[in-house]
């Protein structure tokens, strides 16, 4: 790798670096398995659903993180053995820090971008903690080490900003105003490119001053997201160091800027055409991302020779802030940071293509003459040509007082402006470190405050800025809200926290926490209604989702381990409480299945999002309220086979009860919309003091993300099974509707017919005993539809309706029954009839395993019936469903398909009449030849009429045995979904052991009975079958 980084300056492509990073506790939890496997430069991700399917990538560099690593007493992160594998901090550094830090002071750009999704290793990479410290504070320790080693030859001047972007909108985070409204301006200058008005840069002339100025641009960051409700994972973080080298003797400047950026979070969102949503997805808090990745695009197609004619740089503000380090005047790196564990699959595959088509960037750099510099060298020039003139004036022994003057007042002129140039950094790096002193003094203060009192702590989502607030509880009581009149009043804000919100008190040493009334609080994953002592490090969740971690005093404290208390633990402990447990659904089974762990994982992702949703709608007064669901966890497909589990966001309106079903990549996108929505509000409300709500009446419904058209709803599914079809035998079944979760939605009664063509049912003699015998022949059978009862969808409001879905076998579209409004117990009265002309053995197969899957959907007033889509069905002129088109009759044309059907139909019929006909005339031979020999004693007519009876008997066994065998389906389809309670106590899960014995004991009677009735009634079958052949032998 050293070779690597050596070579990296005299190339000007993007180099891109990519770092996988160890488990964090809740893919542990979850038993997650390692999909990504590393080789040299070579990393290879493998699709968890499919190991055949594998993906290679090659880059720069290569680091595996994810294991082989020890951390000694002092926190620090090794390799195992020395050599090892592991590549830790000192590494990375090694080979893309070195390299940048040398760019920088060769005079070039250097830009450090890093990519991945949220929670994939980012913030350490760039930031690191404890003793680990990151590309960021490494490099500025290095780099006034490098200014300190030569200062005897140059004179350097570095100046440092910080600043976000969030919502297309910039945030100075050094600035000592407050926030401009719609955030800071990007202008454009020809000589300086892009730049942001107005951003404060601060002189800097040691490392701990850039730790500190990067510890106040962190807080002002944590306030700033926590006021304006901003996700962190979607705002840009930008540092910018200036570096400046004054070359005295050499009378050059080099002047380099060194970007380190902090990318949004990247989470690939699962896109189907079904998932579209009516509001566009590219909002602006994603336009950014989504801009830089077509510039990427953009520049690799044109790093590779195709003929681009724009590069969308000027469509976001961070792409047009990145003109230079992409395609332009910098040397870049890009680490991207991943996770291994197989539930980030989609996000570590995305990744990984989105850093391959970055190595392809070419930038063409240059090293940078300051103009500043210029215009001091100009400045000199002219003073020495000034003096020369004095000089030969002086020599000539003229007097001429009058141009003797004026070549004075010039040469001391440009004096002052070159005095006024070279102090002015001296002025500037005063200013600074007073600012950096009176900030010392704050540190001072909060690190005694927090020897002496408790105090809360800020925990967020984003590593970097979590820890950073303090909130100190003092002796006596303390009012906690968005109120800041008193001053026994701790002021926090956010979404959901009241103006007064809930009181601490401090009274000999013991800190309880009481809520007020309207207030949300949680501790430790519990909501509390009443006064609540804490202990030394519960968790607190005020509002919506601002979250705390209490430290008791001093003497309580001893050496526990604070970081374990993150993000993730704070959700995890809110979805337990839930009834989703991550970790206890691993240590079951090994065998866990993949898609339910990766549902869980989302499902905690989205509790907090789901949490400030509702939160918002409630402040903006829009009667909606969001709930997390689990979409398909107790549903099967047609072979019985578990479907894959998703998360959906139910959406009801409070006042109408209407309902919509959102999927996650649908709800992700609305939450960042209605984000926009409620700042705007909340600007407008703080602007003018309007009342409440009065800026959303300008919004009309069609843009409100809180809003959608209706849609049917799909609300469960029942399970048909076929196999008595095979046998020819009617099935009448009365089916439970589950829903999604396993709620039962319905009882629907349905009945299996096998009829004649013209529809009449089959008698007990047209019964089979061996399935094959259909084979080649016409089957018809009927599905009848008769009435649902129970309707819950119906129940909880009159205005709504259903209809049911199905598909059969090899049926293209689905089919759907009128829709029914307004009853719980509705009519269907539906029949459909099909028909295989030529039975197959897929045909035969299908029936034997599978079900017809009856899909149970809701109507809404407003909203469109479901219709059956005929394009691709063939039907005879009598309207049956013709299945099993297998053969050449699939190219027949689709505007001829009735008529043919017909014809072919009609000859089916023939050809059948014929072969009975035959049969039958065969039969009159035989019967003759047998009467002929009955007048000898008449036995052979006797001794085959045993037969017939024998199948008669058979036939009808086999339809009691199915019938009863239904009814021992139904009983293991109970015991399936018979599960304890999430909150059973001790006594609760005796009582669920009793009532699950209980039912194996009715289901194991209900088995044995079955096949000793079928048994016994085969015996006697066969019995009487010897007996009259004994007689008539």
């Amino acid at each position: 790798m050293r070779a690597k980084a050596a070579d990296m300056h005299g190339k000007d492509c993007v180099k891109v670096a990519v770092r996988v990073r160890p488990f964090n506790k809740r893919e542990r939890d979850a038993g997650s398995h390692c999909i990504v496997s590393m080789a040299s430069n070579s990393i290879t991700i493998q699709d968890p659903r499919n190991a055949q399917n594998r993906r290679s990538f090659c880059f720069d560099y290569a680091y595996w993180s994810h294991s082989g690593f020890i951390r000694d007493r002092s926190g620090l992160i090794l390799p195992e053995e020395p050599g090892g594998r592991y590549a830790d901090q000192g590494s990375v550094f090694q080979d893309l820090g070195e390299g940048i830090l040398e760019n920088a002071l060769q005079g070039y750009n250097a830009t450090l971008l890093a990519y991945g999704q949220t929670g994939s290793g980012k913030s350490y990479s760039m930031v690191g903690y404890g003793p680990n410290k990151g590309l960021v504070p490494t490099l500025c320790d290095r780099l006034f080490q490098a200014i300190r080693d030569n200062q005897d030859t140059r004179q350097c001047q570095v100046f440092f900003s910080m600043l976000e972007i969030y919502n297309e909108q910039v945030v100075d985070l050094l600035s000592r105003s407050s926030r401009t409204l719609g955030g800071l301006r990007v202008r454009e200058e020809q000589q300086r490119g892009f730049y942001v008005e107005g951003l404060r840069t601060v002189p800097c002339d040691s490392a701990p001053q850039v730790e500190q100025l990067m510890e106040q641009g962190t807080r002002t960051r944590t306030t700033a997201a926590t006021h304006m409700n901003a996700n962190s994972s979607r705002s840009h973080m930008l540092i910018i160091l200036q570096l400046k080298q004054i070359f005295s003797k050499e009378s050059i400047t080099k002047h380099s800027n060194i970007n380190l950026v902090d990318l949004a979070g990247s989470e690939r969102q699962r896109a189907s055409g079904s998932e579209a949503d009516r509001l566009k997805e590219g909002t602006a808090i994603n336009l950014s991302l989504t801009t830089l990745g077509n510039v990427i695009s953009s520049l690799a197609d044109v790093a590779v020779g195709k003929k681009i004619v724009h590069i969308p740089y000027r469509d976001s503000v961070l792409t047009k802030l990145l003109q230079s380090a992409l395609g332009g005047n910098s040397r870049t790196v890009m680490i991207a940071t991943l996770s291994p564990a197989d539930i980030c699959y989609e996000e570590s595959l995305s990744t990984l293509r989105y850093a391959e088509r970055a190595k392809r960037i070419q930038n063409r750099a240059v090293v940078n003459e300051s103009p500043t510099e210029r215009l001091v060298k100009e400045l000199k020039a002219e003073n020495t040509k000034l003096l020369q003139r004095l000089s030969r004036l002086g020599q000539e022994g003229r007097r001429a007082d009058d141009e003797t003057k004026e070549l004075r007042r010039l040469l001391t002129h440009n004096e002052l402006q070159i005095r006024a140039i070279q102090t002015l950094w001296e002025q500037h790096l005063e200013e600074a470190l007073k600012d950096w002193e009176q900030q010392y003094a704050n540190i001072t203060q909060e690190r005694r405050m927090m020897q002496m009192h408790p105090y809360i702590l800020n925990i967020n989502e984003d590593t970097q800025l979590s820890g950073v607030v303090k909130l100190f509880i003092q002796e006596g009581e303390w009012d906690i809200g968005l109120s800041d009149t008193s001053p026994r009043f701790i002021s926090i804000k956010g979404l959901g926290i009241q103006e007064r919100h809930a009181v601490f008190r401090n009274e000999q040493r013991r800190v309880s926490l009481t809520p007020l009334a309207g207030s949300k609080v949680i501790v430790n994953g519990n909501s509390i209604s009443q006064i609540t002592e804490l202990q030394h490090l519960d968790r607190l969740i005020l509002g919506s989702n601002c979250t705390y971690l209490f430290i008791g005093y001093p003497s309580e404290r001893g050496g526990d381990d604070w970081s374990r208390y993150d993000y993730d633990y704070f959700q995890s402990e809110l979805a337990a409480a839930e009834g989703i447990h991550l970790g206890a659904s691993s240590a079951g089974s090994s065998q866990t299945d993949p898609s339910l762990l990766a549902v869980c994982y989302d499902y905690i992702k989205l509790m907090p999002m789901v949490a400030e949703a509702n939160q918002m709608s409630q402040e903006l007064n829009k009667g909606v309220e969001f709930k997390l669901e689990i979409k398909n966890l107790a549903l099967s497909d047609s072979k019985g086979h578990d479907l894959e589990k998703k998360i959906v966001v139910r959406v009801t309106s409070l006042e109408s009860k209407q309902v919509w079903m959102w999927s996650k990549t649908k709800f992700v996108n609305r939450k960042f919309l209605m984000e926009e929505v409620y700042q705007q509000h909340e600007a407008e409300r703080h602007g003018d003091n309007r009342g409440e709500g009065l800026s959303m009446a300008a919004l009309p419904r069609d843009k409100d993300p809180f809003w959608d058209p209706l849609e049917p709803l799909l609300l469960g599914s029942a399970h048909l099974w076929l196999q008595s079809l095979a046998f020819r035998i009617a099935l009448e079944e009365q089916l439970e509707v589950l829903g999604s979760e396993g709620t039962e939605e319905a009882i629907l009664q349905a009945q299996l017919v096998p009829c004649t063509s013209t529809g009449l049912p089959l008698g007990e003699d047209d019964i089979l005993i061996d399935p094959s015998e259909l084979l080649g022949r016409r089957m018809d059978f009927q599905l009848i539809l008769e009435q649902c009862c129970g309707l819950r969808w119906i129940r909880a409001a009159r205005n709504r309706g259903v209809q049911i879905g199905f598909r059969l076998f090899d049926c293209s579209q689905p089919l759907y029954t009128p829709a029914v409004w307004h009853n719980v117990n509705p009519l269907l009265d539906h029949r459909v009839h099909f028909a295989s002309l030529h039975t197959s053995q897929n045909l035969l197969d299908y029936l034997q395993s599978s079900a017809v899957v009856l899909e149970l959907w809701g109507l809404q007033e407003g909203c469109t019936d479901l219709v059956s889509s005929l394009e691709g069905v063939r039907m005879t002129t009598e309207g049956i469903f013709i299945i099993d088109q297998a053969g050449p009759t699939e190219t027949a044309p689709v505007d001829s398909v009735e008529p043919n059907c017909s014809v072919r139909a009609l000859q089916q019929d023939l050809e059948e009449l014929k072969s009975v006909n035959a049969s039958l005339r065969k039969e009159n031979q035989t019967l003759r030849e047998q009467l002929t020999t009955a007048r000898n004693g008449g036995e052979c007519v006797r001794g085959r009429s045993v037969r017939p009876s024998c199948d008669a008997d058979f036939a009808r066994a086999l339809k009691v045995f199915y019938h009863s065998m239904t009814s021992v389906r139904g009983q293991l389809q109970r015991l399936r979904r018979h599960r304890p309670s999430e909150e059973s106590d001790l006594l609760g899960l005796r009582l669920f052991v009793d009532e699950q014995g209980r039912l194996l004991r009715d289901f194991s009677e209900q088995l044995e009975q079955s096949v000793s009735s079928l048994k016994q009634d085969v015996a006697a079958i066969v019995r009487r079958k010897r007996e009259r052949s004994g007689i008539w032998s």
